[in-house]
Formats: C-alpha cells, sequence, structure tokens
C-alpha cells in the first residue's frame, strides 16, 4: 500500500492530468453531445480499462529496470523529470483550442464499437505512455510490494479517468465553449503546465 504522503500528492496530480483537455476528454465531451451520456459510458469503460493497461505495462517495464539496473533508473529519472519540465513549459506558453472531433460515426454507435473505440484511444495515445511512464515510478517503492501498490495507483488513475469524462460528457456545448475562451483554456494551461514542472523537477532530484 502506497504511504499517505505519497497518495496526497498522487491523487490531485493524476486527477488534474486527466482533466487537463486531451484525445480521452474531447471524445467524451463529443459523444455526450451527441449521442448522449449513458451510451458515451460505453466508451468510457474501454477507455478506463485501455489507460489502466498502459499503467499496468509501463510500470511492468519500468520495474524491471528499477531492480535490476538502479544507476540506469537514475538516469531515466532524470531524463523523466527534464521531459515533464519540457511539457509543463510548453504547456504554460501554449494557446488551446479544443478541438471537438471523433472518428466514430453517429451512425455507429453500438456498446461494442463504443468500448472497443474507448480502449483504442487510450492505448494508441502517445502521451498517455509519456505521461504513466515518466510519472508513475517515483511514486512506488522498491522496499514494499509492488503489485499491491500498482493495484491502488491503477484503480486511482481509472477512477479519476472516469469522473473526469462524466464532467467533460455532461458539460456538452457548456464546457466547450468555456475551453474555447482563450483566457479560460490558458488558466488550465498554467496550472497543469506549473504542476508538471513541479513534478518534474521532483522526479529529476528525488
Amino acid at each position: 500500500m502506497p504511504d499517505f504522503t505519497v497518495l496526497v500528492i498522487f491523487i490531485p496530480t493524476f486527477f488534474l492530468i486527466s482533466l487537463t483537455p486531451g484525445m480521452c476528454m474531447s471524445l467524451a465531451m463529443t459523444l455526450g453531445m451527441t449521442i448522449g451520456v449513458k451510451k458515451t459510458l460505453y466508451m468510457m469503460a474501454g477507455e478506463v480499462i485501455g489507460v489502466a493497461l498502459v499503467a499496468i505495462l509501463a510500470v511492468i517495464g519500468v520495474a524491471s529496470i528499477m531492480i535490476q539496473y538502479p544507476t540506469a533508473f537514475t538516469i531515466f529519472k532524470v531524463v523523466g523529470g527534464l521531459y515533464l519540465t519540457y511539457l509543463g513549459i510548453k504547456m504554460w506558453i501554449s494557446k488551446v483550442h479544443v478541438e471537438l472531433n471523433t472518428a466514430i460515426p453517429l451512425s455507429s454507435i453500438t456498446p461494442i464499437k463504443l468500448t472497443t473505440q474507448g480502449f483504442v484511444t487510450a492505448v494508441a495515445n502517445p502521451k498517455g505512455w509519456a505521461f504513466m511512464i515518466s510519472l508513475l515510478p517515483p511514486f512506488l517503492d522498491i522496499a514494499k510490494p509492488l503489485p499491491i501498490q500498482l493495484l491502488v495507483l491503477v484503480f486511482i488513475i481509472m477512477i479519476s479517468e472516469l469522473i473526469c469524462m462524466l464532467l467533460y460528457a455532461n458539460g456538452g456545448k457548456w464546457l466547450r465553449q468555456l475551453l474555447n475562451k482563450s483566457d479560460k483554456a490558458q488558466w488550465i494551461n498554467r496550472i497543469g503546465g506549473g504542476l508538471l514542472v513541479l513534478i518534474g523537477v521532483w522526479l529529476a532530484f528525488s
């Protein structure tokens, strides 16, 4: 089980990352407006399963490096920290406009297709892999059983993703208009970017 202090940092960090506009959140908002929140739940189910798979695979690969090659992992942490810092700075200075496009035709909204689309969107998202590989390992303590820690952290990630997708889907048109206002989008980006910079520095020097 992760320490309480770890959870205090981990929960808001991943919730904010989930809340930031991206592929999955845009998809949830689009489907929420076009086919309704109830049907969008199928897509959300596929997405959280995909995110969990990405997190587990990322940690398994990095965990083996942690145990067998501690020096390599130290280098990996520094590189990961610098990468997160770069993303944070880029997010801070960038302008955002959420594009609401989806690969699902409105005539093709069967539960299986929606679930598959959510899963594929999560697994095929390169930023998702980058975040999991860079951000998850520092929250793991190799002195404690990794499976239990990973189970708890992945569960938190899945809940964060689900809550944020529900917010986007229910927000619908109002949320789209809010995020398309440059001042509001910039405010959201600066919070997320600032947090990524702090986490990146902490990761590099932890």
